[in-house]
């Protein structure tokens, strides 16, 4: 595992988060294809990163924060640019913003009690690129139909609470397996 820090993915991790601004200034400056532009070039970044980390042996423990300290701040940029003209999208602002402040204290958690950290899941990866998609398409659609709004939205929650269950199960196992090893390192 490479320790290097200026590696294609960080890079292209740092870009993400500096394509944020842009993308905030094309939303509010009403050039919505501009926005979504930059939005799917930050999603196509996203699973190059992660592509090039994996199959060039470029994994970091910087990449591994990076990667989705970038996700999370660019959708929440988006998530609350939305929620300034179509206010049902704070159901999705509300969710992410719990299930994003559980996760990140039990990652804490994790990292000071284990020492590392883990890696995105599968469940993870389908919940952000479903966020990114719907995003998407209420950045474009602009009086996109309250049914296919809500829909849509409806799914986004779904999916991020279970990512939220599903991380918290696999968080909970490896405290407990650390809890389990310490007992047998005492008790030997």
């Amino acid at each position: 595992m490479s320790q290097k820090i200026f590696t294609i993915p960080n890079v292209l991790s740092c870009l993400r988060i500096v394509l944020i601004p842009f993308i905030l200034w094309a939303f509010f400056a009403g050039a919505i294809y501009w926005a979504a532009g930059l939005i799917i070039l930050s999603g196509l970044t996203d699973l190059a990163d992660g592509f090039i980390a994996r199959h060039f042996n470029l994994t970091s423990p910087l990449g591994k924060a990076l990667d989705p300290i970038a996700d999370k701040l660019t959708l929440l940029a988006i998530i609350i640019s939305l929620c300034i003209n179509n206010y049902v999208v704070l159901i999705i602002l509300i969710m992410f913003l719990i299930k994003e402040t559980i996760l990140g204290i039990e990652g804490l958690v994790i990292i000071k009690k284990t020492g590392t950290t883990y890696s995105a899941q599968w469940h993870g990866k389908v919940t952000t690129c479903f966020l990114y998609f719907t995003m998407l398409v209420h950045v474009i659609w602009t009086n996109i139909p309250n049914a296919y709004s809500a829909t849509l939205l409806i799914i986004c929650d779904v999916l991020m609470l279970m990512t939220l269950t599903l991380y918290t199960v696999r968080n909970v196992k490896a405290l407990q397996n650390v809890q389990q090893a310490t007992v047998t390192e005492v008790s030997a």
